[in-house]
């Protein structure tokens, strides 16, 4: 089979379209056809090896990349099961998050990892839920708390996690601001968000209003800035931030951290390659998407054989929504 294959650190040209053998499933676990991926800053911070000092700490190979074939989301058919496996046969359609393994023709995945695919969207649409809704969902209901009634800010609410975070809040009965650049006002205002802050225009952190819930994605407000926009007693969840070959975004979110218990509102830290519940996440957000509360939204679809122009643009950090790889 095909598959994209990393061996040293680097840019997306190091990605090697290669030949390798096609995986046989153990006895728990399911061999997926597939059919559809996307590109989430997870594969291209390993790609890259950065930031540094997560090499030190043990989160990436130290000399070369840990994962080989990267790619966290799948969407495809089960082609075949292990003999211990009765949740799915051959033939059944399905989407799981992943370590690694998307940039591929084939992947092996356990059963307690596989989920079926939302019936009212394509492989693409598919392929770009799992990492992106997922974060945003543990970011809002676990790490956040949401509350009905709450007004929620979504600082970088036209990426991948941001357009998810922004129909999740308001499918949770919340009252939604989003923060995003002046070309993504009206995509942002279109997936529900109650208001929307044009961040070359205004400054979310000074504008007097207090919000109960911040999800910081983008990371480009200082942590002290962000603070000013919260309630007394509201929550600030980092789900990411700005880039760096070094520290950052490591950096940023640690120090927000560190700081935590000298003020009155509280501060978590989203992790979701952490999270041991993917299955049951995924089932959650695919009652939302089959009801029509949650649509993934896609900027760019590229073919596999472009899979390096499609991390590249990824990369860039200016994609609306999701870019997809179909194969």
């Amino acid at each position: 089979m095909k598959a994209f294959v990393l061996r040293s650190y680097g840019s997306p040209d190091v990605l090697d379209l290669t030949d390798v053998d096609k995986p046989v499933p153990n006895d728990d676990e399911v061999l997926v056809r597939v059919r559809a991926t996307s590109v989430n800053p997870y594969d291209w911070h390993n790609m890259r090896g950065e930031p540094y000092v997560a090499r030190l700490m043990g989160g990436l190979g130290l000399r070369a990349p840990r994962l080989r074939v990267l790619g966290a989301d799948v969407a495809g058919q089960v082609e075949a099961v292990g003999r211990n496996v009765t949740g799915f046969r051959p033939g059944d359609e399905v989407f799981a998050l992943l370590k690694q393994g998307g940039f591929a023709e084939y992947v092996c995945v356990g059963e307690d990892e596989l989920a079926p695919k939302p019936k009212n969207l394509s492989y693409g649409q598919a392929a770009a839920v799992p990492m992106a809704a997922v974060t945003a969902l543990l970011a809002l209901r676990d790490d956040g708390r949401i509350r009905p009634g709450q007004r929620v800010l979504v600082n970088g609410a036209s990426g991948g996690v941001g357009t998810f975070a922004v129909q999740l809040a308001r499918a949770f009965g919340a009252e939604v601001t989003g923060v995003c650049g002046p070309g993504n006002v009206e995509l942002v205002r279109s997936i529900g968000a109650d208001e929307v802050v044009n961040y070359a225009k205004e400054d979310f952190t000074r504008d007097g209003r207090r919000h109960d819930l911040l999800l910081d994605i983008a990371g480009n407000r200082p942590v002290s800035a962000c603070r000013q926009a919260l309630a007394p007693k509201g929550a600030l969840v980092l789900v990411g931030g700005p880039g760096g070959r070094w520290v950052q975004p490591l950096g940023h979110i640690l120090s927000a951290l560190a700081t935590s218990p000298f003020v009155s509102q509280r501060t978590a830290r989203t992790d979701t390659t952490r999270c041991t519940e993917n299955k049951r996440n995924l089932t959650t957000l695919t009652e939302l998407i089959e009801a029509g509360k949650v649509t993934p939204v896609i900027d760019r679809d590229y073919p596999f054989a472009e899979t390096r122009a499609a991390v590249r643009y990824q990369e860039e950090g200016h994609a609306r929504g999701k870019v997809v790889i179909t194969l």
